[in-house]
């Protein structure tokens, strides 16, 4: 099944000159061990099982350290410090300098070949962009408890107001509906709505701007901002974000994913995945919580049992599935990067069900694509025995009935942004052994079903 998924992958992105790349990339990889192999061989066949001893200790650390969790995980770390220092000292001692450094050379151009051929098809295209005049009736929602009190400490409300906006303040002890407030504000003639807050209360102003087509402004005043990152705002200053105001803005057509009838702008996790936004630490660090958890991903410890169907591919109990509104760049298995588009029209779907920690290791380096599904499609499925399972959906935990249903609204969003932005930096290529293998082999043609 996973050759299946990297096949289908590869006829959305690969090419003969990518195929060519990769093998110049494995060729060149294989004369750099074979070289320092035979250098250390001929110079003392003990130096040569020494630097073996050495490269396989560094493997079997940097497991250790993905598998286990507090003195084992340091202890893996130290380890991994080390070793790369004791390798050049015993090279050097052994008067090995020349040959090593002559293999470092071809390593380089091994690296350099392989970003080549993984570099992704459309790393230089962006999303189109269109004029059209300001808003004359804006009206904003602010968290003021979002990002630790980033609306204050920019001062954004009054600076909104400066420039005619209505702002609303979620700063009450009550809970305040969010949708409804904003769908109350479109009722009175509101022309745009703009949102200061986390992810999840962009995504409920952001279905509700959808439903009524009127642009949404987003402001990065959360704590990580994915969907600002993603549409290329500035997520230092969120103040900036303000000039989607005035006149020198432009409108961007973005998907919106639905899960169950909620509205998500970035993502929606499951299993073990889940598991880690229930973490208390996932909203002040999400990539070292994701870490933390994987020990339980990898011993398929944490979650319900699951089912996936997505595209006519079924996959029995994974260990995690992430669902996205448009796909991460290859080797993201949790989110953690950014999408280069946001209006494919089609989600992602990423899949792990490993049978083993050493394979689930594997998976998360890279070294191999067993066990990985990842596709994109317009609908993902995900069904289990418990009548209601734990979701993440954009960092917020929910409980939802199962089966869970997500789908995508294709350019249902339009989004005004600063003309004048970050923007988003092309695609770079992500190391993976597997798809790198996959591209460099004569047979993978004629292998496709």
């Amino acid at each position: 099944m996973a050759d299946v998924e990297l096949e289908r992958k590869e006829d959305l992105s690969g090419g003969g000159r990518r195929s060519w790349w990769a093998r110049l990339a494995l060729l060149l990889v294989t004369l750099g061990v074979v070289g320092l192999a035979v250098a250390a061989a001929t110079h003392d066949v003990r130096l040569f099982l020494a630097v073996a001893v050495v490269v396989v200790g560094f493997f079997a650390a940097g497991y250790s350290f993905l598998a286990f969790r507090g003195w084992r995980r340091t202890l893996s770390l130290l380890v991994l410090l080390v070793l790369p220092v004791g390798l050049v000292l015993l090279v050097a001692l052994n008067g090995l300098v020349l040959p090593v450094l002559l293999c470092v050379v071809v390593f380089a151009l091994a690296v350099g070949a392989s970003r080549l051929a993984l570099m992704p098809e459309d790393a230089g295209e962006g999303m189109p962009e269109q004029a059209a005049p300001p808003p004359q009736h804006p009206f904003v929602i602010m968290n003021p408890r979002s990002g630790g009190g980033k609306v204050a400490r920019f001062d954004l409300r009054a600076k909104a107001e400066a420039l005619g906006a209505e702002v609303a303040m979620l700063e009450g002890p009550e809970v305040i509906d969010v949708a409804e407030l904003a769908r109350q504000a479109v009722a009175r003639g509101a022309d745009l709505l703009g949102v200061a807050g986390g992810d999840g209360t962009q995504a409920l102003v952001a279905g509700v701007a959808a439903d009524h087509d009127v642009p949404l402004m987003v402001i990065s005043a959360g704590t990580r901002n994915h969907f600002a990152l993603d549409l290329g705002l500035d997520r230092e200053d969120p103040s900036t974000c303000l000039a989607a105001l005035g006149e020198d803005a432009v409108e961007l057509r973005v998907d919106l994913g639905v899960i169950a009838g909620r509205t998500f702008v970035n993502n929606a996790s499951f299993g073990a995945y889940a598991a880690a936004v229930q973490s208390p630490g996932y909203r002040e660090d999400k990539a070292r919580t994701t870490l933390e958890v994987l020990p339980d991903l990898l011993s398929g410890a944490l979650g319900p049992h699951l089912r996936l169907d997505v595209d006519g591919i079924v996959v029995d109990h994974p260990q995690a599935v992430l669902v996205s509104d448009n796909p991460y760049g290859m080797g993201d298995l949790a989110g953690l990067g950014r999408r280069a588009r946001l209006d494919s029209g089609r989600l992602g779907v990423v899949s792990v069900r490993a049978e083993s920690p050493r394979q689930a290791v594997g998976l998360m380096r890279g070294a191999t694509q067993q066990g990985l599904v990842a596709v994109t499609a317009p609908e993902a499925v995900i069904s289990a025995e418990d009548p209601e399972i734990p979701v993440g959906i954009d960092g917020e935990s929910v409980m939802v009935p199962t089966p869970v249903r997500c789908s995508v609204r294709p350019k249902a969003l339009r989004v005004r942004v600063p003309r004048d932005r970050p923007g988003v930096p092309p695609r770079r290529p992500t190391w993976n052994w597997a798809q790198l293998w996959h591209l460099a082999s004569f047979s993978r043609r004629g292998a496709r079903r």
